[in-house]
C-alpha cells in the first residue's frame, strides 16, 4: 500500500503497531505479519533507519578500502601496488551507492511485501494501545492496537552540555558516515566504537585525526587489549590520541574549530566529532501518556514487554540492553514471536534460552569494530565474569602462532582470549584482536551461546592453514596452564 492509498483508505485499527522503520521495526513487522496479524509501521524520516543510512551500512563502506588497502600492504608481492593514498571521491562515491543516496524506496518496498501498513509522519502514543501520526502537512490518523504496540524508535547522538556547541556545527555520527568531503583536521571526541572507527577511517582518507580520550584507554568495555592493539595502530597510522583528557570548550570562528581541553592543550580543526554516548528516542513519543517518562530508556522483560503494561513493548536500542543493530534484529524476532502467541492466547516459553526470552543479550552479545585491527567479542570480559561471580580463568593466545596468521599478513599482530568457567567448563566469553578476526567471531558466539563444554570443542577439529586454527592453541592453552 503506498503512503497517499494508506492516508485515505487504511483501517485505524490493527492487530500491532509499530513505532520505528529501522532494521529493529521492520523486523518486528516482518514477524507479527507472518504469523498473519495486521501491522502498521509508523515513521518520521527514512524507511530502513539509522543503520541503513547513518550508522553500520556508510560507516562499513568507509571503513572497507581502508581495512582492504591494510590488509594488502602486508602482503609481499602486493605491498608495492597499494602504497598510494586512497581515491576519496570513489570511497564517497561507494558509500553514497550503499546507503541508496538516502533513498529509502527499495526498503519501502520491501515493507510492502511483507505486507505491512506504511505510515509516514511523527507517531505519539495517546494512550493505551494508541498512536496518532502527524504528517509533515499536519494531517493526524489515529492507529488503534488490538495486541501490542511496539515502540521501534532507536538512539541518537548525545551531545555534551558546552556552551554555544550547536553554533560550532559540531559532526555526530550522522554527519561522520555521511560527510561529502575529506575535512583536513578532525577531531574526534571519544574512545569508544563509533570514535574508533571514524579516526579509523577519515585518517586514512587523509585528515589529521586528533582523538580525544577522557578516559585513560580506548574500547573500554572490551578486554584492555583490545584497545591498546587499536591504539597502537592508529598512532602508527599518524593519529594523535590524546588519553585522559576532556573538553572544556570549542568554538568555530571563519569555519575553523578551535578545542580547549581540561589540560590546557588549543587544537585548531577543520571539523569536530563528538561520539560521547546514545540517548534513547523516546522524548516525544507519548510516553507521559501512559505513566512513563519522556527520554527515558524503557525497561523490559526478556519477551521485550516493558514494565507494568502488557501491551506495550521496546525493541532495539531504547531498551538499552545492547545498542547494536544485530541485537535488536534479534529482540525484534523474540518480539515478534512473543506479540503473536500471546496474540492466539498461548503461553510464552520465556525461560532462559526459550524461544520468547532475549537471553543472549545476558549472556552472548556478539560485536565487531572494524577498525585496524579488527577487535571482536562477544560474552563476557575477564572483569564482567569476575564481577557476576564466575569461577573463571582467562586463556590468552598471540595470534602470530598461528600459521594462518602468517600466511595472512607479513608482521602479523593479534590476540585471542577465552574466558572458561572453571566449574562447568563452557565459555564464559571470547575476544580476537587482529586483521580478519571479524570473521572468527560466530564460531565463538555458537559455542558461548550453546554452552559447549570445553572436552566438546576438542573434537572441533580446525581447518589448516587458517587463522581458526587459534581455537587449538586456545585449547591447548587450557589444557597446559
Amino acid at each position: 500500500m503506498t503512503e497517499s492509498e494508506s492516508t485515505q483508505t487504511a483501517p485505524t485499527s490493527y492487530d500491532v503497531v509499530v513505532l520505528g522503520a529501522g532494521p529493529v521495526g521492520e523486523n518486528v513487522a516482518d514477524r507479527t505479519r507472518a504469523a498473519g496479524l495486521t501491522t502498521a509501521v509508523v515513521e518520521s524520516e527514512l524507511v530502513g533507519g539509522e543503520c541503513s543510512y547513518w550508522a553500520c551500512m556508510p560507516s562499513k563502506a568507509l571503513l572497507r578500502p581502508v581495512i582492504a588497502r591494510a590488509d594488502a600492504r602486508r602482503v609481499p608481492g602486493l605491498r608495492q601496488s597499494v602504497q598510494g593514498p586512497l581515491d576519496a571521491p570513489a570511497v564517497l562515491a561507494h558509500r553514497d551507492y550503499e546507503t541508496s543516496d538516502w533513498n529509502d524506496d527499495g526498503q519501502v518496498r520491501w515493507l510492502e511485501g511483507v505486507g505491512a501498513d506504511l505510515y509516514r509522519g511523527h507517531g505519539r502514543i495517546t494512550g493505551p494501545r494508541t498512536v496518532t501520526v502527524t504528517g509533515s502537512d499536519g494531517s493526524r490518523r489515529v492507529l488503534t492496537a488490538r495486541h501490542a504496540v511496539a515502540v521501534c524508535t532507536g538512539s541518537r547522538a548525545q551531545l555534551p552540555d558546552l556552551p554555544g556547541l550547536s553554533e560550532v556545527r559540531p559532526w555526530t555520527s550522522r554527519e561522520a558516515t555521511s560527510a561529502k568531503t575529506v575535512p583536513g583536521r578532525l577531531v574526534v571526541v571519544g574512545g569508544g566504537v563509533v570514535a574508533t572507527e571514524m579516526a579509523t577511517a577519515w585518517q586514512a582518507l587523509g585528515s589529521r585525526v586528533t582523538l580525544l580520550v577522557r578516559g585513560s584507554s580506548l574500547l573500554s568495555r572490551m578486554e584492555p587489549f583490545a584497545g591498546e592493539l587499536v591504539a597502537e595502530a592508529l598512532t602508527e597510522a599518524g593519529a594523535d590520541i590524546r588519553t585522559g583528557t576532556s573538553v572544556k570548550s570549542v568554538t568555530r570562528e571563519n569555519g575553523t574549530v578551535t578545542v580547549v581541553t581540561d589540560t590546557g592543550d588549543r587544537i585548531e580543526a577543520d571539523e569536530i566529532l563528538f561520539a560521547t554516548g546514545r540517548a534513547p528516542r523516546t522524548d516525544d513519543i507519548g510516553l507521559d501518556t501512559i505513566g512513563l517518562e519522556p527520554g527515558a530508556w524503557l525497561t523490559v522483560d526478556d519477551s521485550l514487554r516493558v514494565t507494568g503494561h502488557d501491551w506495550l513493548y521496546a525493541v532495539g536500542d531504547v531498551n538499552h540492553r545492547a545498542l547494536l543493530t544485530h541485537q535488536g534484529k534479534y529482540q525484534a524476532r523474540i518480539a515478534g514471536a512473543a506479540i503473536a502467541t500471546r496474540a492466539a492466547g498461548e503461553s510464552v516459553q520465556t525461560e532462559s534460552w526459550g524461544a520468547h526470552a532475549a537471553t543472549a543479550d545476558h549472556a552472548a552479545v556478539p560485536q565487531v569494530v572494524f577498525t585496524d585491527p579488527e577487535a571482536a567479542a562477544v560474552g563476557l570480559s575477564l572483569a564482567e565474569a569476575e564481577q557476576a561471580g564466575h569461577r573463571v580463568r582467562a586463556v590468552d593466545v598471540d595470534l602470530s602462532s598461528v600459521a594462518g596468521a602468517g600466511l595472512y599478513a607479513d608482521g602479523y599482530k593479534g590476540r585471542a582470549r577465552m574466558i572458561v568457567d572453571v566449574e562447568d567448563e563452557i565459555l564464559r566469553g571470547v575476544t580476537f584482536v587482529g586483521p580478519g578476526v571479524g570473521e572468527l567471531i560466530h564460531s565463538a558466539t555458537v559455542a558461548v551461546t550453546a554452552q559447549v563444554p570445553v572436552s566438546r570443542l576438542w573434537h572441533a577439529v580446525p581447518s589448516y592453514p587458517t587463522i581458526s586454527e587459534v581455537w587449538l592453541r586456545l585449547l591447548e592453552a587450557y589444557r597446559d596452564n
